[in-house]
C-alpha cells in the first residue's frame, strides 16, 4: 500500500511468541489486502477490474464489500470522496487502506492480546486500553514532522490526511483537478475506514463536508485552515494543542 504499518500490541496473557505470532499473522493479511486491492500491481483484481478485465462478480468477495463502504462514503461526505470519480476508473485507495488496518486489528484482537494498535502510515485503529490509559495518538502539524498539531484520546479510530507529505494527490471528484481546501483533516470514529475516507472528502470538499460530519453521530473531526488556524467539530476529543494554533 505504500506506506508503513507499525504494531503496538500489549499481550496481556500471552506469551511473547504468541504476540510475535499474531502480528506475522497480522502482516500476512496485510499483504493479501495488497494483492487485491493494489492500483500499482498489474495483476491484482482492482486493477483487472479498473481495466474491464474482471465484472466485480468475478473479484474477490471483499472487494465488493469495500465498494459498499465506498458507496456509503460517498453518500455521506455529500460526494466529495467518490472513487469512480478516479481517473482511470474506480480506485478505492483512499478508504482501503484505513480498512485493512482493521483487518489486521481484528487479527490481533482474534489472537487473544489485551490491546492493540494498527499504524498504517498515519491512519490508526485501536482497541482495548494501553497501560498508561487510553491511546493518546499526536496529530503532526503539517510540514513540522517534530511538532504536534494535536493530541487526542482515542478509542477506535483517527485517521489524518493532507497534501502536506505526498504533495497534491487528493482530487476533488466534482473538478478533477487536486484540491487541498484545509492543510490537514483528523477525523475519529467507530470506523477507520470510514474516518480515512472523510479525511481525504474534507480536504477535498472544505467547508461543505466539514458541516456534515459535524451532524455525523460517533464521528467528530478537527482542521487546519490553510491560514493555520485550528477548527474542531463538537465531541473532537482533543487533549492538547500547540500554542500557536487557536481553537
Amino acid at each position: 500500500m505504500g506506506t508503513v504499518v507499525s504494531f503496538d500490541v500489549r499481550n496481556g496473557a500471552l506469551t511473547e511468541a504468541a504476540v510475535t505470532t499474531a502480528i506475522s499473522a497480522a502482516c500476512a493479511r496485510l499483504h493479501q489486502i495488497d494483492d487485491v486491492f493494489s492500483t500499482w500491481k498489474a495483476d491484482s483484481p482492482v486493477s483487472r477490474l479498473r481495466r474491464g478485465d474482471i465484472a466485480l462478480g468475478d473479484a474477490p468477495a471483499e472487494v465488493g464489500d469495500v465498494l459498499r463502504l465506498c458507496r456509503l462514503a460517498r453518500a455521506i461526505s455529500n460526494g466529495y470522496f467518490d472513487p469512480w470519480a478516479m481517473p482511470g476508473g474506480v480506485d478505492p485507495t483512499g478508504l482501503v487502506k484505513g480498512w485493512a488496518a482493521e483487518q489486521a486489528l481484528a487479527t490481533l484482537r482474534a489472537s487473544g492480546a489485551s490491546a492493540a494498535m494498527v499504524n498504517a502510515g498515519g491512519d490508526i485503529a485501536v482497541y482495548g486500553r494501553a497501560e498508561e490509559g487510553a491511546w493518546r495518538i499526536g496529530v503532526t502539524e503539517p510540514g513540522r514532522a517534530d511538532r504536534l498539531l494535536c493530541v487526542v484520546e482515542v478509542e477506535s479510530a483517527i485517521a489524518t490526511s493532507g497534501a502536506y507529505e505526498r504533495g497534491p494527490h487528493i482530487i476533488d471528484p466534482m473538478t478533477q483537478a487536486p484540491a487541498m481546501r484545509f492543510a490537514s483533516a483528523t477525523v475519529v470514529g467507530p470506523s477507520l475506514a470510514i474516518a480515512d475516507a472523510l479525511a481525504t472528502a474534507l480536504v477535498a470538499g472544505g467547508g461543505e463536508v466539514l458541516k456534515a460530519v459535524s451532524a455525523m453521530p460517533n464521528y467528530a473531526a478537527c482542521i487546519l485552515t490553510n491560514e493555520g488556524v485550528l477548527r474542531a467539530t463538537a465531541g473532537f476529543p482533543v487533549e492538547e494543542t500547540s500554542q500557536e494554533a487557536a481553537m
